[in-house]
C-alpha cells in the first residue's frame, strides 16, 4: 500500500452505488497506454461498461480510442468522476484542480492510494470521495 494510513474518509457502498448511478463521464488520471497496467485494465472495463473515459496523461494523442489531456483543465466538457492512478501524495492537487474546475462530483483514489485530507476537502466541496478501492470491482460488485 503506498500510505499506510487507513483511510477514515471514505464512502459507504450505498453512496458508490449512487456514484455509478449518476457518472457518465471519468477522466483517469494517470491512463496508461500499456494494456500490462491496471489503468489501462480497469479504464478498459469501464469503458466496456458504457462510460466515457477521458484519458489524463502526460504524452500522446489517443489512448482506448479518446484525445489524450495533459491535466484536467483542458478537458473542455463535463466530468463527473476522477478517478486516480497516481501517488498519494498527488490527490490534494488533483481534488485543488477539480474545485477550480466546479463541475466533478467525485474524486476516486484507487486501491492502495488513502489521502485523507484531499478527500476531506474534496467533501467540503461537494463532492462525494471514495479512496482505497478500485472502480472496475466495486462496478462489478453492483
Amino acid at each position: 500500500m503506498e500510505n499506510c494510513e487507513m483511510p477514515s474518509i471514505n464512502a459507504t457502498s450505498d453512496e458508490i452505488r449512487e456514484i455509478f448511478a449518476k457518472t457518465k463521464t471519468i477522466a483517469v488520471v494517470g491512463l496508461s497506454p500499456d494494456i500490462s497496467k491496471a489503468s489501462n485494465r480497469v479504464a478498459t472495463y469501464l469503458q466496456n461498461a458504457g462510460f466515457k473515459i477521458v484519458p489524463l496523461y502526460p504524452k500522446g494523442d489517443k489512448i482506448l480510442g479518446e484525445k489524450v489531456y495533459k491535466n484536467l483543465e483542458d478537458i473542455p466538457f463535463k466530468v463527473d468522476m476522477v478517478d486516480i492512478f497516481r501517488k498519494s501524495s498527488f490527490v490534494m492537487d488533483i481534488v485543488n484542480a477539480s474545485i477550480k474546475r466546479g463541475d466533478i462530483d467525485c474524486i476516486w483514489a484507487q486501491k492502495g492510494i488513502v489521502n485523507n485530507e484531499a478527500c476531506k476537502k474534496a467533501i467540503e466541496n461537494g463532492m462525494s470521495a471514495v479512496q482505497n478501492l478500485c472502480t472496475m470491482i466495486e462496478h462489478k460488485n453492483l
